[in-house]
């Protein structure tokens, strides 16, 4: 079949007395957020490159269309289709969802406390089914303080434009004007008469907030809070002791916080903390007290406490630790529960209000697993809670547990009804050194008649941006390349938090290339150790972690047999010049500003995928990118595989495929995660020689 041609239009760009030409530049929509909106505005000649792009990509994994239904099945097969959540106590009625065997979304479910008769408020299948959409996203799904109200979200594009509906639940009629171009968040007031929403502004940011009062289907909402830094977002929330709104504004790097009173009229949202660059705050009320969780004064994080918001005296609650990150608390009446990361791996602790006593809550003689919990009841006044676990090789299990007597009852484990054995899997956590030295954290999952001798296929995850932790966590997808000796490693980056603030300060603005060289230096390792050898590895890594495998393919093709990368990030150059995208202002504090100043500009440009594309043999490839991305304009994997064909010296694969009904999260619903993830599954085995040329699987 024809290699699909992208048109070269030449340009040259100049910034800081440098110039480079870009040929594919014209691609770029300058009308792109419409295009976001509506795709029949997209440039019918760009258009036909991507179609051109998916016959081409569908005619090389044709061989394999038949083990992608066969991956499809498989995993579908471990996934409990009818499955139910474990219930929650509000006010008078209990809340869980379920799934079903022959549907793509989930149903929510209530019934009154000491009663049997069932309600279903919300079928995401019939509700799909009535918008007649291919697309349908669900932002957020909230009952009202009176259990009359349903508030959901809706997208039904991909390109995360959210519009609020509120429904009265017994009529089912909807009972105020939709609330168009939200950032989809619902916050209901106590009182049920209004509903708290951010509205996105005309470059898809987040700035203001929003009152509207239910029932009003004509008059404007009122404007309660307005954000003038194009740099930061907002939303809001309730507190957990319901006597406060807390409005939070952010960028990545820097926060700030105001409150107003839940019974208060005339809102005047008041200050609590005026931002201070670098510094990360969030506070939260409880029992008369305020409880702020910030990095101010202790890199990784504390959590400091005061009687008064009006009149702050802030006094250290839990202490700082040196690359031990400090997470957030949950409240109840008698005890206080929080988390902490050290070295890629999470703890939870337990407070008694009344002894000051803290203790470790233990979950499993595993050494590799991610701790949670949930609460069994909106009512604070328990002592009971939902206590869970995974790891890589041991499916989520959740306990019923009493913090006071310490007793707890398994109410819930994750089935696989295909039938899965932990003990025929082996999990590994290994330090590697990194090339300035750094040890850096690697889980590594295999089955355990997989051989160490360099003989098996690896891939090889990661992510490393936003502070964005890679938890070693249990995924059934997974067993479809793991049951076939292809190994599972995840590195713990630089760029996330798994050890700490300063693992992400270490991984982002001039240090990115830190990222890059720790992912190297991950495959080298699992090389230099028989876990796989050179030439044998597949990287994967999706939106900033497409940066990751775009980066480290221009630097160390030769590590690899293949790279699949999602949605990726990979003309950063380009999209962090362009301060009218939606999302660029708001990264400066993770990847620079190269238009202002030279040095992010020069740090950029010498790693940024796309200008970083060199004459040499590359990998195989595999990039899928969506249409309706907000995040990741469809255009930077499109110039990336253009720029590429001209460049690479080789005979590999090299397949851009285009969703054009989705967004940032590839296809909606059930079927169409698993459909994204059985094509990146076939791509991997296809390159791996684990199917004959008729497409069947190897014995």
């Amino acid at each position: 079949m024809k290699i699909p041609y992208l048109k070269k239009k030449p340009e040259l760009k100049s910034y800081h007395n440098v110039t480079w030409e870009d040929n594919y530049s014209w691609i770029h929509q300058k009308n792109i957020l419409e295009v976001l909106r509506d795709k029949t505005k997209l440039d019918p000649e760009v258009k036909n490159y991507l179609d051109e792009e998916n016959s081409y990509a569908n005619y090389h994994l044709k061989d394999t269309e038949n083990l992608q239904k066969k991956l499809f099945d498989e995993i579908k097969g471990r996934i409990k289709l009818d499955d139910e959540s474990l219930p929650y106590k509000d006010h008078t009625y209990e809340y869980w969802s379920k799934t079903t065997a022959v549907g793509n979304y989930s149903i929510k479910l209530r019934k009154k406390i000491d009663t049997d008769l069932v309600e279903e408020i919300w079928n995401g299948d019939e509700e799909k089914k009535k918008l007649e959409t291919e697309y349908f996203g669900v932002g957020d799904l909230e009952v009202s303080n009176n259990d009359k109200y349903l508030g959901y979200s809706l997208d039904i594009k991909g390109s995360e434009y959210y519009t609020i509906f509120i429904r009265d639940i017994k009529t089912n009629e909807i009972i105020t004007k939709e609330i168009s171009e939200t950032s989809g968040g619902i916050t209901f007031s106590l009182d049920d008469k209004y509903v708290f929403y951010s509205k996105l502004d005309q470059n898809h940011r987040a700035r203001k907030i929003y009152r509207h009062e239910i029932g009003n289907f004509n008059g404007q909402d009122e404007l309660i809070f307005e954000e003038k830094s194009e740099a930061f977002t907002v939303s809001i929330g309730l507190s957990s002791d319901e006597k406060y709104y807390f409005i939070n504004t952010s960028d990545h790097n820097t926060s700030e916080q105001y409150y107003f009173g839940v019974d208060e009229i005339n809102i005047k949202p008041k200050l609590i903390i005026k931002r201070e660059k670098g510094i990360i705050y969030s506070v939260s009320s409880w029992d008369s007290k305020f409880f702020n969780h910030t990095n101010k004064d202790a890199e990784d994080f504390k959590i400091d406490v005061s009687d008064s918001l009006e009149k702050q005296n802030w006094k250290t609650f839990i202490p700082p630790r040196d690359e031990v990150l400090i997470g957030g608390c949950t409240f109840l009446k008698n005890w206080i529960i929080r988390s902490e990361t050290s070295n890629a791996l999470d703890k939870l602790f337990v407070k008694n209000i009344s002894s000051g006593v803290e203790e470790e809550l233990i979950f499993s003689n595993e050494t590799v697993y991610v701790p949670g919990i949930s609460l069994i009841q909106k009512d604070r006044d328990t002592d009971n809670v939902y206590l869970g676990y995974s790891s890589p090789k041991t499916p989520s299990r959740v306990y019923s547990y009493n913090l006071s007597t310490k007793t707890k009852k398994l109410v819930k484990e994750q089935e696989i009804p295909s039938g899965h054995n932990p003990e025929d899997y082996i999990v590994e956590r290994v330090d590697y050194k990194s090339h300035d030295g750094r040890l850096v954290p690697l889980t590594i999952t295999r089955h355990k008649k997989t051989k160490i001798d360099g003989s098996a296929n690896l891939l090889l995850y990661g992510y490393g941006s936003y502070g964005s932790s890679m938890s070693p966590n249990f995924s059934s997808t997974r067993l479809s390349l793991i049951n076939r000796d292809i190994i599972w490693a995840t590195a713990h980056i630089r760029g996330g938090m798994e050890k700490g603030m300063k693992w992400w300060k270490e991984g982002k603005l001039t240090n990115k290339k830190n990222t890059f060289e720790d992912y190297i230096h991950a495959a080298k390792y699992l090389n230099d150790n028989n876990y796989s050898s050179k030439g044998k590895i597949i990287g994967m890594g999706g939106s900033a972690g497409g940066l990751l495998m775009g980066a480290v393919v221009n630097q160390a093709p030769e590590l690899f047999l293949g790279i699949i990368m999602a949605v990726p990030f990979v003309d950063s150059l380009t999209t962090n010049l362009d301060h009218s995208l939606p999302l660029t202002v708001g990264e400066f504090d993770e990847f620079g500003n190269a238009k202002d100043i030279k040095e992010h500009f020069d740090y950029i440009f010498s790693y940024a995928p796309y200008n970083n594309i060199k004459k040499m043999d590359y990998p195989h490839i595999l990039i899928t990118t969506s249409l309706s991305d907000n995040r990741v304009l469809f255009d930077e994997p499109a110039k990336f595989t253009a720029k590429l064909r001209d460049f690479k010296t080789d005979n590999n694969l090299l397949l851009l495929k285009t969703e054009m009904n989705a967004g940032h999260g590839g296809k909606s619903g059930r079927d169409g995660a698993i459909e994204e993830i059985a094509l990146d599954y076939a791509f991997a085995l296809k390159i791996s020689k684990k199917i004959n040329f008729s497409g069947l699987e190897k014995k």
